[in-house]
């Protein structure tokens, strides 16, 4: 084993201790790879991690084509803004999208899932802030837009997503998710970053993104 591999292994174990210590159901942890240096990302794979996030298309692709065939029990899960034009690229690399978040987006997943034959699991985001610089439905109209995905499009919406603000405490926006979550039904609660994942854990999480946790501090 490297010494790359032993410090990975390291940090995650790390991770994965102060999960299991707070919560009963360990969190998936989705390691976020955005500007990370792709010796990093190999040496996570070399360790044995397999879920990884991605926030941009094109990184993604040349980080991950050639290595789906490498890897069959790889997961990636798209967690970042989603512009229509690319949504059929998306569908067709990502096993996961989290950041459905617009009745335009929601509408090009259903034609893209159709054309493609893939099925990736989806999540919505909600702005549990209702920032205007963030994406994600609000609370509000998450009933409303949730309705139209499953009634209207067809869409099979497993999961919900948030962003909390960065000033203010994450435990109520957890909370508001865990309480949308109950409500519809949903299997899975994607939050938690590097700075607040073990509350997150503690409130319900299943799945937490850490990405300087795991690797350090992103490249410019």
């Amino acid at each position: 084993m490297s010494l790359e591999t032993s410090d990975f292994d390291h940090k995650r174990g790390a991770i994965i201790h102060q999960l299991r210590a707070c919560c009963p159901i360990e969190p998936t942890i989705v390691a976020v790879t955005k500007r990370q240096p792709d010796s990093l990302v190999e040496t996570a794979l070399q360790a044995g991690h397999r879920v990884f996030g991605e926030n941009r298309l094109q990184e993604a692709q040349q980080r991950w084509t050639k290595r789906r065939n490498m890897f069959d029990d790889l997961e990636l899960h798209f967690i970042g803004p989603l512009q229509t034009n690319k949504v059929e690229a998306v569908v067709s690399l990502f096993d996961v999208i989290q950041t459905l978040d617009r009745p335009k987006l929601a509408r090009a997943l259903a034609k893209a899932i159709h054309k493609t034959h893939r099925k990736p699991v989806l999540f919505i985001q909600v702005n549990t802030g209702e920032e205007n610089q963030k994406s994600g439905v609000s609370p509000k109209e998450f009933p409303e837009f949730h309705q139209y995905c499953t009634e209207e499009l067809k869409l099979t919406i497993d999961g919900i997503m948030c962003i909390p603000p960065a000033d203010e405490p994450p435990a109520p926006h957890f909370a508001l998710i865990n309480k949308l979550s109950d409500r519809f039904n949903l299997k899975y609660r994607s939050m938690g970053m590097s700075n607040d994942y073990e509350i997150a854990a503690q409130l319900g999480a299943t799945h937490v993104r850490i990405g300087t946790g795991l690797f350090g501090s992103r490249l410019d």
